[in-house]
């Protein structure tokens, strides 16, 4: 009798272990059906374009053509593009845009406090700060193409009745196209980076001001010293995603300035589409895209490894 109760014993578990199994399973399937979606629109729009990119790079391949007219060329795809002038061009273009990444950071972050301690009607300037970040990109670029107009625009008219001569050529000169872009830039990511820092700054104990105030700190001590450090987890994430975005500004620049005037403001992913639609050198887009793909991950790598000396979590 002993030894069938134990056996019970020794029995009951495994079956409830069985159901529990089950479950598991039912559980399982039932989430990946509901992520498979994503999954596979994420496999087929992204992973095999990136995938595809890779070797499409070492081939001649023209679209036009099909698979069957594309052959392998190895490297000179690559070594091509470092002896070409206008991506050379475009790439020292893209690393002056990473300029707008610091400078609208610190704007934003400014603006924030402000907004934050001493302003009324602080929804309202969310909301007026914001609808340049929602806007069409294509709209905005139309309205300053009209504002940067050499001649007849409203900011030149503005600078000359203020007895300005030498005013700015903005979008019709190579000295100033580039300058035009990194200001919509900025103005076009302020809203965003002003709602990121206002929800951390919200998040910041007052009573590390007030211990502050009662040793007698003064403002900008604070602002150095305890809202800089405690928004830096912000700071780096606005930080990831501004470099990301200077490397992938087309809409704008392609409605703006068509990366002119004289290739002044042209970046990478501008001649990238060129090449691959206008000149149909899939194989030669195909490298520059590689390259971006490279500059972008180690760009993030050196982030990942500096954020650990500098953002206070």
């Amino acid at each position: 009798m002993k030894q069938i109760a134990t056996d019970t014993a020794i029995k009951k578990p495994a079956t409830k272990s069985r159901k529990i199994s089950k479950n598991d399973l039912r559980n399982n399937v039932a989430g990946y059906l509901f992520i498979a979606p994503m999954l596979i629109g994420s496999a087929v729009l992204i992973l095999f374009p990136i995938i595809a990119s890779f070797f499409l790079s070492f081939t001649d391949w023209n679209f036009v053509t099909g698979l069957g007219g594309a052959s392998f060329v190895g490297l000179d795809n690559f070594s091509a593009l470092f002896q070409d002038s206008i991506f050379l061009k475009g790439l020292t273009n893209n690393f002056i845009l990473l300029l707008v990444v610091p400078f609208g950071l610190a704007i934003s972050l400014i603006l924030a406090v402000v907004i934050n301690k001493g302003v009324y009607f602080k929804d309202t300037f969310k909301v007026i700060y914001f609808m340049p970040y929602i806007s069409s990109t294509v709209a905005i670029a139309l309205v300053f193409q009209v504002l940067f107009h050499p001649t007849a625009g409203p900011i030149n008219q503005i600078l000359m009745a203020l007895g300005i001569e030498n005013v700015p050529g903005w979008i019709a000169s190579s000295d100033w196209s580039l300058i035009s872009v990194m200001i919509i830039i900025v103005w076009t990511q302020i809203g965003f980076q002003i709602i990121m820092y206002i929800a951390a700054l919200q998040n910041i104990s007052a009573q590390l001001y007030e211990a502050a105030n009662v040793d007698g700190a003064s403002k900008w001590y604070q602002f150095f010293k305890i809202t800089v450090p405690l928004v830096t987890p912000t700071t780096f994430l606005l930080l990831i995603q501004g470099v990301v975005h200077t490397f992938k500004v087309f809409d704008l620049i392609i409605v703006l300035t068509e990366g002119g005037p004289a290739n002044s403001s042209t970046i990478p992913v501008l001649y990238l589409y060129q090449q691959a639609f206008e000149e149909l050198k899939t194989g030669y887009a195909s490298a520059i895209s590689v390259i971006l793909f490279l500059i972008l991950i180690a760009i993030t790598f050196l982030q990942w490894i500096g954020q650990k000396k500098w953002v206070n979590y």
